[in-house]
């Protein structure tokens, strides 16, 4: 057996970094007590969402992820509890700029950083203007506690996101997220679908996942958006194993036998019954095959 424990935490964001950071440790501290081993914190945490507004002044939030302040910091608090933290950033790199994941082991060492893939653009959402593509392609870790795979918010919505970790050996899948109201139309509520979409990459790969959302009410330059919360981790078949409201900062933990997922996994037979041969419509934008 390989017990892992795996957390999914959530929380409000100010305009105070080192209050957001602060926040982000009691999390941290509040889930390890629990005995998590590996622990979610949302996207972009260090800050409230600048992607509302298209404003050069939020460019210098950005960071290089060499002697980043929040990752050393955090990076010595893994090394304390002895956990596993995926922690997401606004990096800089020279003359570029991606919305990042930093993989920081239970011994604090610096695994990697994943860039954010997919990146959206919509009223409220406007990440084109600060990020650049994601040039690491889609990756996994070995950790203390498992082989990770870490997506990145709208990466979510992606089944060849979830399917490409799965297939380069993740035994968990994990997103960070910053997801909730849309600014064009107060009608849509896009938390059932958005559960549901990862409640299925957790089912077709027969494997854990944990999504972690801010809560909270955040103004912008001319609107302001309300985030759902309800952060969840879900078990191998896509069920529900728990999950938290749409208003509560907090962290919730579920724990699973990774030896016996893999052996579910393996006779289920999803990934024995592939048919790579047949999927080059993926590999184009309008499903044509040379």
């Amino acid at each position: 057996m390989r017990k892992v424990r795996i957390a999914a935490t959530q929380m409000a964001c100010s305009p105070d970094t080192a209050a957001n950071v602060t926040e982000a440790e009691r999390l941290i501290r509040l889930a390890a007590a629990d005995g998590a081993n590996v622990i979610l914190i949302q996207e972009l945490f260090e800050t409230p969402y600048f992607c509302q507004d298209r404003n050069p002044a939020f460019f210098d939030l950005a960071r290089p992820v060499e002697n980043h302040p929040m990752i050393g910091r955090l990076s010595a608090l893994a090394r304390e509890l002895g956990v596993v933290l995926p922690l997401s950033f606004f990096e800089r790199a020279n003359q570029a700029h991606y919305n990042s994941v930093a993989i920081v082991d239970a011994d604090g060492a610096l695994l990697g950083v994943y860039r954010k893939s997919h990146i959206p653009d919509g009223p409220g959402y406007s990440e084109k203007y600060y990020f650049n593509p994601g040039d690491t392609g889609f990756r996994v870790w070995s950790t203390a506690f498992g082989r990770i795979g870490v997506g990145i918010c709208w990466d979510q919505w992606f089944p060849e996101s979830a399917r490409a970790m799965a297939l380069l050996g993740a035994e968990v899948l994990l997103y960070p997220t910053a997801i909730g109201s849309e600014p064009q139309d107060a009608s849509l509520d896009s938390r059932a679908h958005w559960r549901r979409v990862m409640q299925g990459h957790a089912g077709a790969n027969l494997m854990p996942l944990v999504a972690s959302n801010r809560i909270g009410v955040e103004p912008g330059e001319k609107t302001a958006l309300t985030f759902y919360g309800t952060s969840f981790i879900a078990g191998p078949t896509g069920e529900v194993v728990a999950d938290m409201d749409d208003h509560t900062s907090g962290v919730i933990v579920a724990e699973f036998d990774l030896d016996a997922v893999a052996a579910q996994r393996r006779a289920w037979g999803v990934f024995r019954d592939r048919r790579a041969d047949l999927y080059g419509p993926l590999l184009s934008l309008d499903g044509r095959r040379e």
